[in-house]
């Protein structure tokens, strides 16, 4: 098996994508899917998908009639991906006003998220840094620099709700209200099936009319089955980058079941398949 994953992880994306191979790829990933003992990680990147936060800022654009923007972070973690999202949002638009909802299950990790503080000497598992995805540079932009820990900017902290609830409670939505943006990453996948469909179409409901869904990091066959039976519009903007922007899904496949599989245009379901990012409210 060890051999087996050794060769398949230097096939180039061209060769997996042959039918054969990619065919035999779904099948060695709907095992996995199958024998997983699915459970939740607090493991996570800043800047973890470049690609999505590219997607965000552009998004966040259409914001020009003075109204705030509204973003909801579902297992917000440990914070990277929140802080993530409003640098990338506030260094291109300074002038909008951003509410942020930070929501976790864990009243812990809230709190640690909360502080904003991070050591650089600490590592997550596999001895790998929650930095490794950032440059020099964007570390000075985002942090205040301690002797051995790394500080949130104030500027990047401002207006964030922190929320302990979960995701699959239906009065979520009394909590946050309605959202222009909802980013529900990489939980779903640790549900069993059933609980992940029905969580997804829980999260649905707080979008806004014509609002948008961040949902990577889940079994796409839930994805699809809702996104059809809901009619959620497939944003193709940076559809692919998106979708191969996250080394760590992308490179568990097919051997984890967090893993995703490789874009492949000749599904004929693709669009809605292979799309993270979904607007809802308008027709397909």
């Amino acid at each position: 098996m060890r051999l087996n994953k050794l060769i398949w992880s230097h096939l180039p994306p061209s060769f997996i994508n042959l039918s054969p191979i990619h065919s035999y790829g779904m099948f060695l990933h709907t095992l996995a899917r199958l024998q997983a003992n699915r459970k939740q990680s607090f493991g996570t990147f800043f800047l973890r998908n470049r690609p999505e936060l590219e997607l965000i800022r552009r998004l966040s654009n259409q914001k020009n009639n003075g109204s705030p923007l509204e973003i909801s972070v579902l297992a917000c973690s440990t914070g990277a991906e929140v802080y993530s999202i409003l640098w990338a949002i506030r260094s291109a638009r300074p002038d909008l006003k951003v509410i942020m909802h930070a929501v976790d299950i864990s009243k812990e990790v809230v709190e640690f998220a909360q502080r904003g503080v991070y050591s650089l000497k600490s590592t997550q598992l596999h001895d790998v840094s929650i930095f490794e995805r950032m440059t020099e540079n964007e570390i000075q932009e985002m942090f205040e620099r301690g002797e051995d820990q790394l500080r949130i900017q104030p500027w990047i902290k401002e207006g964030i709700t922190w929320h302990i609830g979960d995701a699959r409670d239906p009065e979520i939505q009394n909590v946050l209200g309605p959202q222009d943006m909802v980013v529900a990453n990489r939980f779903l996948c640790h549900m069993d099936p059933p609980d992940a469909e029905k969580c997804l179409r829980n999260v649905a409901r707080l979008v806004n009319q014509g609002g948008y869904l961040f949902v990577s990091g889940i079994d796409l066959d839930i994805r699809t089955k809702v996104a059809r039976d809901l009619g959620w519009k497939p944003a193709r903007d940076l559809m692919k980058d998106i979708h191969d922007g996250d080394p760590c899904l992308r490179g568990h496949w097919p051997w984890d079941y967090t893993g995703l599989e490789p874009f492949n245009k000749r599904r004929h379901d693709w669009e809605v398949r292979y799309a993270s990012v979904f607007q809802l409210g308008q027709k397909l």
